[in-house]
């Protein structure tokens, strides 16, 4: 038996305007590039749990006139944006007598919708139910639908080795790792790892450091992006990560919180283990934007006053700061694009990610918007790709929040802006290597 493990590639907009417009920018070209070429890790994991007898053969796929056929299944993963052309994509196969399994992110989320459009159907946790349906696979019994969500979270003391030998070395510049699966935060419009499962848990650290070594075996001296929700919410788990890595000379890329910078001895411990920068998600650097956003504490909008000094800090240990906001939540007016900016400019933050507020089915955010009667369309699931707007801000029109998008990110992107924050960045750390140098004299 042969598996096809096939990921939907490239990234998506269906406001082409605003594609040609950030393309044009070279700061947003490069991280357009690094996103469209992750592989995905999800099946590639999959493929790891497969037993030797049944062969795995791993494939991206933009056009579904590309898709192979000399399959006995299909593992097809899709996100919410490319779902309607997973669906197409699935027909087509199944016309030909081969059975497609669909998992990911978009399945656990609108599950009654995409069970009508496959064989079976994985929600919430691949890694629990994926033996169970090799097995009925070969036994040609098929469930309509594997719920990982009833047995409970999957333990990462089991977790298998990614099949990253799947990989062509010419085709990825970036891989993924993850060490952590979900968050203990609970943001409204969340739609990452935390719904397929919503608890938190940490991958023991020589797990991690194995699939780090796989790497560097098979391809040299990987580029590596942590594929987590939130690394070092778990501040243990990340020291510990940290002695581990500092040995392996690699240079990696995270996502995590703005609690990062509350830990000198962390971020010293990350810059030795050739941390090249981390993504925060700041959404706003408002108050009255943040509040009630995370539903635990409001953890995000209590944070908000310590912004500035996180970034100064984070970057002071030479890592770099990608900031994330997010345009459009509740309450924004249009003054938020100018209070955004000037953010940016005083902070001096490295990297800027601005994105519309997005509502994904099956996100509380989703639901509130939907009863609210503020969704554009229900159904226009290929515009959730954070570049698109599908919902009714409360203090702006549709055409202002579009508008006052373009012109940020026009500002913000603007190449001598970008250079001004990188010269500013190489100019403190030139600073501190003087005084570090002095200091040890």
């Amino acid at each position: 038996m042969n598996i096809g493990y096939i990921a939907m590639s490239g990234l998506r907009l269906v406001d082409t305007e605003l594609l040609e417009l950030g393309l044009s920018f070279p700061a947003v070209a490069r991280r357009a590039r690094e996103i469209e070429a992750l592989p995905s890790l999800g099946l590639l994991t999959l493929a790891g749990m497969s037993p030797p007898h049944i062969g795995a053969e791993y494939f991206e796929v933009r056009d579904i006139d590309e898709i192979p056929d000399h399959f006995d299944a299909i593992a097809l993963s899709t996100l919410s944006a490319t779902s309607k052309e997973a669906y197409a994509m699935a027909a087509r196969i199944r016309e030909k007598g081969i059975p497609v399994i669909l998992g990911g992110l978009h399945a656990t989320l609108a599950p009654e919708e995409a069970v009508k459009h496959v064989d079976a159907l994985v929600i919430g946790e691949g890694e629990v139910v994926w033996p169970e349906v090799l097995r009925d696979l070969e036994l040609g019994r098929l469930k309509p639908i594997y719920d990982a969500r009833l047995r409970g979270p999957f333990d990462f003391r089991n977790a298998p080795m990614p099949r990253f030998e799947l990989l062509s070395p010419e085709r990825y510049p970036r891989f993924t790792v993850q060490t952590q699966r979900g968050c203990p935060y609970a943001c409204e419009f969340c739609a990452a790892s935390m719904r397929l499962s919503p608890v938190f848990r940490t991958k023991p650290v020589d797990k991690v450091l194995a699939e780090v070594r796989r790497l560097k075996e098979l391809f040299g001296r990987p580029f590596i992006e942590f594929a987590d929700d939130n690394t070092f919410a778990d501040k243990r788990h990340g020291l510990e990560l940290m002695k581990g890595l500092e040995k392996e000379g690699l240079s990696w890329f995270t996502e995590t919180d703005v609690s990062l910078a509350d830990d000198e001895e962390l971020l010293k411990m990350m810059r030795d283990a050739g941390c090249h920068q981390v993504l925060i998600g700041f959404e706003s650097p408002r108050f009255e934007s943040l509040d009630g956003v995370e539903k635990k504490t409001n953890w995000k909008a209590r944070r908000t006053d310590r912004y500035l000094r996180a970034v100064e800090t984070i970057q002071r240990h030479g890592i770099t700061v990608n900031g994330c906001f997010i345009m459009g939540l509740d309450g924004d007016g249009p003054d938020s694009f100018e209070h955004v900016f000037r953010f940016v400019e005083e902070s001096g933050i490295y990297d800027v990610q601005i994105t519309y507020l997005t509502p994904f089915p099956g996100t509380p955010l989703w639901k509130r918007l939907s009863e609210e009667g503020r969704l554009l369309s229900a159904e226009a699931t290929e515009r959730c790709t954070l570049f698109d707007i599908n919902f009714r801000p409360t203090d702006m029109s549709v055409e202002e929040l579009r508008d006052g998008f373009r012109n940020l990110a026009r500002r913000l992107y603007l190449p001598e802006f970008v250079e001004q924050r990188s010269q500013r960045f190489r100019k403190h750390l030139r600073t501190k290597v003087r005084q570090r140098n002095f200091a040890e004299v």
